[in-house]
């Protein structure tokens, strides 16, 4: 009789530690249990994947960031080129060449003879 009131209090016990409270999850009991103390490299594995995930996606926008600012600077880059090429093509036209050349007061003037004929 000693017997089935010792194990019916073991089995209230056990039942009790078998239960999950709030009090034994923010106190950190559920960590003790035999699942987590069984899954703890799974755990440890998981972490570690979720650490890699969250620098991946940090690196990669850190990136984006970096393409569209890129861009921006290579937008501008290709306007400043067309403008400094259309004002050397303007500097460069043959009639402002004409001008500079004669209000140099030199006694050079235009060819009205082609360089060369073609037959």
């Amino acid at each position: 009789m000693e017997e089935a009131g010792v194990n019916k209090k073991i089995e209230e016990t056990t039942k009790k530690k078998n239960r999950t409270s709030w009090k034994s999850i923010l106190g950190g009991d559920i960590l003790a249990t035999d699942f987590f103390r069984r899954q703890v490299r799974l755990l440890v594995l998981i972490m570690v994947l979720i650490i890699f995930y969250i620098h991946n996606r940090y690196a990669s926008q850190q990136q984006q960031i970096e393409i569209d600012q890129l861009k921006k600077e290579l937008i501008d880059i290709k306007y400043d080129a067309l403008t400094r090429s259309s004002e050397l093509m303007e500097k460069s036209r043959q009639s402002r060449i004409e001008d500079y050349i004669s209000s140099k007061e030199s006694d050079l003037q235009t060819s009205t003879n082609p360089p060369y004929l073609i037959k």
